[in-house]
């Protein structure tokens, strides 16, 4: 097994002990991402439509650090808190993907890390 750590300082720096994504043999598995600004270590959490983009740049980065972009993905997983943001989520989310969308699941949760109301995650296929 062929297994490399990809980071990248155009997404923030894990806030646990974890990686920002792991490639496996051609598979790119990300960690779930969430509206943290990898500048300014701030949060990007106006509203929810501002987490989303800042997940989706933040998912971007590092799917470019493994030499890909979001035409590699191939699943998608999104948390939320509030099933209420699903409609603003998923429009910010369609903005990134140019024709074939990738398998996902949207589940609602009780709780994000640094109380946000929107994490992402990928996995992605070179």
């Amino acid at each position: 097994m062929s297994k490399t750590i990809v980071h990248t300082k155009g997404a923030p720096e894990p806030i646990g002990p974890y990686s920002q994504a792991v490639l496996v043999n051609g598979t790119l598995y990300i960690s779930g991402q969430i509206c943290l600004d990898p500048e300014s270590g701030e949060l990007k959490n106006a509203d929810v439509k501002e987490e989303a983009h800042r997940c989706m740049l933040n998912l971007k980065a590092v799917l470019a650090a493994a030499g890909m972009d979001f035409s590699h993905v191939v699943k998608t997983g999104i948390f939320l808190t509030d099933m209420g943001s699903f409609a603003v989520v998923n429009e910010v989310y369609g903005q990134y993907f140019e024709s074939e969308f990738p398998a996902r699941e949207t589940v609602e949760v009780s709780a994000l890390p640094k109380q946000v109301n929107v994490e992402i995650s990928m996995v992605a296929v070179k």
